[in-house]
C-alpha cells in the first residue's frame, strides 16, 4: 500500500486521529439526517410540500455516501474483504436504491420503488461502527450465547411440563384444547405477556398458573444478569481503534503489535513508518 492510501485508510477506518475523529463525527452527523429525510419523507403532509427539497437532500446524501463507499474501496488492502464484509454490504444496501428509482419507472411500479427506497433505513446499521461500546456490547453477547442457550433449552423445557400439567388438570372443557396450545398458554403466562384468550378455571389450574407467574418473575432476571456479567469483563479489556489493514478486524489490545485474527504487523504499515 502507498503511503496516501495508509493514511486515507486511517483517516477512513480509525479514529485514533484527529482527521478520524472529524471524519467519523460528519459521517455520524450525516447518517442521523439521511435517516431523518427518508422518515419525513414517508410523511405524507410533509412530502407533498417539500417533495422536491426531500429528493435533492437525498441525493446529496447517496452522492456523498457513494463517494466514501469508493473511498473505502481504495483504501483498503484487499477490497474485496471490505465489500463482502457485513458493513461493506450494509454501505452498498444504502446508496444503491436510489439509483434504481432512475431506472425503474412507471406508475405500476410506484409501490415497488417505495419499497426498494426503504432500504435506506440500511444507514442506520452504520453507526454501529461509531459507537465505541457497541464492541462490548458484542463480546458479552458472545461469550453469554452459550449460557444463554443452555437457559433457553431450560426454559422450553420448563414450558413443556407446565403445560402438558395445564392440559391434564384442565382439559378441553376449560379452552386447553390440546398440548400444543397448552404450551403457548405456558409461554405466554410465563413471559408476562398475558393475552388472557385462555385462563385456567380449576383451583388446581390457579394454583399451577399461580406458580408459572412467579417463575416468570424470576426467569426474567438470569439472561440480564449473565449478559452484566459478560459485559463487565469485556469492558476490563483495553483496546483501541486501529483497524487491521489486511482482514479489518478492529478489537485489538492497546498493546498488540499483531493482529490477533491474521497476524498482519499492526506498526508496519503506520504512515510514519513507511518511506
Amino acid at each position: 500500500m502507498k503511503k496516501w492510501q495508509v493514511r486515507l485508510y486511517e483517516i477512513i477506518f480509525e479514529a485514533d486521529t484527529k482527521l478520524g475523529k472529524a471524519f467519523d463525527v460528519a459521517l455520524l452527523f450525516s447518517i442521523v439526517a439521511s435517516v431523518a429525510a427518508v422518515m419525513l419523507e414517508s410523511v405524507d403532509e410533509i412530502d407533498t410540500k417539500f417533495h422536491k427539497e426531500l429528493r435533492i437532500v437525498e441525493w446529496i446524501f447517496t452522492v456523498g455516501f457513494t463517494i466514501e463507499y469508493i473511498a473505502r474501496i481504495i483504501a483498503s488492502k484487499k477490497p474485496l474483504n471490505y465489500i463482502l464484509s457485513f458493513y461493506g454490504l450494509v454501505d452498498l444496501l444504502s446508496i444503491i436504491p436510489t439509483y434504481l428509482s432512475l431506472f425503474i419507472v412507471g406508475s405500476q411500479t410506484l409501490v415497488v420503488i417505495r419499497a426498494i427506497r426503504l432500504l435506506r433505513v440500511f444507514r442506520i446499521f452504520k453507526l454501529a461502527r461509531y459507537i465505541g461500546e457497541g464492541k462490548y456490547l458484542m463480546a458479552a453477547m458472545k461469550a453469554s450465547r452459550a449460557k444463554i442457550t443452555v437457559f433457553l433449552g431450560a426454559v422450553l423445557a420448563l414450558t413443556m411440563v407446565m403445560g402438558t400439567l395445564m392440559y391434564l388438570i384442565e382439559g378441553e372443557e376449560h379452552g386447553f384444547n390440546s398440548i400444543p396450545h397448552s404450551i403457548y398458554w405456558a409461554i405466554v403466562t410465563l413471559t408476562t405477556v398475558g393475552y388472557g384468550d385462555v385462563t385456567p378455571e380449576t383451583p388446581l389450574g390457579q394454583f399451577l398458573a399461580s406458580i408459572v407467574m412467579i417463575t416468570g418473575y424470576s426467569v426474567i432476571a438470569v439472561p440480564t444478569g449473565i449478559v452484566t456479567v459478560e459485559l463487565s469483563k469485556a469492558a476490563n479489556v483495553s483496546t483501541n481503534t486501529h483497524v487491521c489493514t489486511n482482514c479489518g478486524f478492529d478489537q485489538h489490545d492497546d498493546d498488540a503489535k499483531f493482529c490477533k485474527k491474521c497476524g498482519e504487523d499492526l506498526d508496519h504499515m503506520s504512515p510514519q513508518n513507511l518511506k
